[in-house]
């Protein structure tokens, strides 16, 4: 598939996605699913907090890149993460575990990672366990 057909692909399984029962919008485009509420105490991380997640991403044709299930949830800083990340993070409570659908422009962009393909939407389910 030619990039720009990759491109368009991804941004229409977005637009597609976007319509479904149960998924919102936050903001810049990104999109989550609620899969499990958490404590809903209104204490939200910040740009400034530590986050520790679970999580596992996929690319839309539903192959797998990366995941930390199966070891030890990770720690980071939410400012170092990709933005689709930090927005959302920033909305989620503790025991929060959401399915979050981020554009391309909001992950890693045009650029290539391994395993993930420049222009790719990137679809996360996210457990917020922990901040600091």
């Amino acid at each position: 598939m030619a990039k720009q057909d990759y491109i368009q692909a991804n941004r229409d399984w977005l637009a597609k996605k976007s319509q479904e029962s149960g998924v919102k919008e936050i903001a810049k485009g990104i999109f989550y699913k609620v899969i499990k509420k958490g404590k809903n105490d209104g204490c939200h991380p910040n740009l400034s907090s530590v986050v520790t997640v679970h999580y596992t991403g996929w690319t839309i044709n539903g192959k797998k890149f990366d995941s930390s299930r199966g070891g030890i949830a990770p720690a980071f800083r939410l400012r170092g993460l990709i933005e689709g990340w930090t927005i959302a993070l920033q909305q989620m409570c503790i025991g929060d575990k959401w399915e979050l659908y981020i554009p391309a422009e909001r992950g890693y962009g045009r650029f290539s990672q391994p395993g993930i393909p420049g222009g790719s939407t990137l679809i996360f389910e996210v457990e917020l366990l922990a901040f600091v």
